[in-house]
């Protein structure tokens, strides 16, 4: 049994000493350090046996994965991110907020003791509702459970909230698409469907959907004013569920809770097993986009939009993941940023980032709309 540690060369003494007086004096070496080529190179007694691409290893390594990969899901994503191996031009998952992350414009509000009620909506299968709830408390609301037999039931109102916030996870086993049988357990219910109705049709009323609450949401879009651009979701193009950390850009849009993050490249894990956005055709994908009512769409290393697998994981056209309704008041987008509204909740983040994430402004927009 081995281990390779890699340390700062200024830590290289402080790190043997605690390895001798833990015993293991003798079998610690300095086997090398970095380098800045791309190239493996391994070397004895003045002797090279191996200098190899790093690529050329890492293909070898992954080939077998790779081509199982090509016969379980699409072979066309599979090939395209065994290529994304040769690239040596990629910097790497970055971050790149457009804004100040440990600042808290709602401080004043939330000083004032006032916590507008919103509302975590979910359904039988639905599972985020727990950081969906702990997101909208640290941003200064009363975030109330409201399970869907509450509506259907009479036990709760909308009336009585600011805001909803639809939650991810799998109403329903998704067995009827997407978080239709969500949608159309609102539809089908005199009940239900009066209630978001009305609420939909309040001046004053706004609303969150994330990932299967987006799928939901996309599905009531003709009862959502402003919102008949939305798509709606389907399977992913690799045909697998996706959940991995993404790059997404948030772009110009009337949505007030991405309001002054514009311009931001923010990593936002995903995790969806349908999540393509599927527009009725090509040309209204790009015209939601011209129109400015996509909020979020994903990026590559570079920060230029792409449909490229596993950069875009659901294949996506013009790598759309968010969308806002024409007045902004109403958000869907398929990734999580209530996962990661703290910073020690991202898998990966700068170094500088504290106990802020910088998606907790999408909440604190909320209230700061509020006043």
């Amino acid at each position: 049994m081995g281990a390779l540690l890699q340390v700062r060369h200024c830590d290289t003494d402080t790190v043997l000493e605690a390895l001798r007086v833990a015993g293991l004096g003798r079998h610690s070496h300095v086997l090398g350090t970095l380098r800045d080529d791309d190239r493996v190179v391994i070397s004895s007694a003045g002797r090279v046996l191996l200098d190899e691409p790093r690529a050329r290893l890492q293909r070898a390594w992954s080939e077998t994965s790779y081509r199982l990969q090509a016969l379980r899901d699409n072979p066309a994503c599979a090939e395209e991110e065994f290529a994304a191996l040769d690239e040596r031009d990629d910097p790497g998952l970055r971050a790149q907020p457009g804004f100040d992350i440990d600042a808290d414009p709602c401080a004043p509000l939330i000083n004032s003791g006032a916590r507008p009620r919103v509302a975590i909506l979910r359904e039988q299968g639905v599972n985020g509702q727990v950081e969906m709830a702990a997101a909208f408390e640290r941003a200064g609301f009363q975030p109330v459970d409201v399970h869907m037999s509450d509506l259907i039931a009479g036990r709760t109102d909308l009336a009585g909230f600011s805001g909803i916030a639809a939650c991810g996870g799998f109403s329903y086993g998704d067995v009827l698409g997407a978080g239709q049988g969500w949608a159309r357990s609102i539809l089908f219910n005199d009940r239900a469907r009066e209630a978001f109705a009305a609420f939909f049709d309040r001046a004053d009323s706004w609303g969150l959907g994330v990932c299967n609450g987006c799928q939901m949401m996309a599905g009531l879009k003709a009862m959502i004013p402003g919102a008949g651009h939305w798509p709606l979701f389907r399977r992913n193009l690799s045909e697998q569920f996706e959940a991995r950390v993404s790059l997404v850009e948030v772009l110009p849009s009337p949505s007030l809770l991405l309001r002054g993050m514009e311009g931001s490249l923010l990593p936002v894990p995903v995790a969806h097993g349908e999540g393509y956005a599927g527009f009725e055709s090509a040309a209204a994908a790009g015209n939601a986009l011209e129109a400015g009512h996509v909020a979020l769409r994903y990026v590559d290393h570079h920060g230029r939009a792409t449909e490229r697998y596993p950069l875009n994981p659901n294949g996506s056209p013009l790598g759309i993941t968010g969308l806002t309704s024409e007045d902004g008041r109403f958000t869907i987008m398929m990734p999580h940023p209530e996962r990661v509204f703290r910073g020690v909740t991202n898998s990966w983040h700068p170094d500088d980032w504290g106990e802020d994430g910088p998606w907790l402004r999408l909440f604190r927009n909320a209230r700061l709309a509020l006043g």
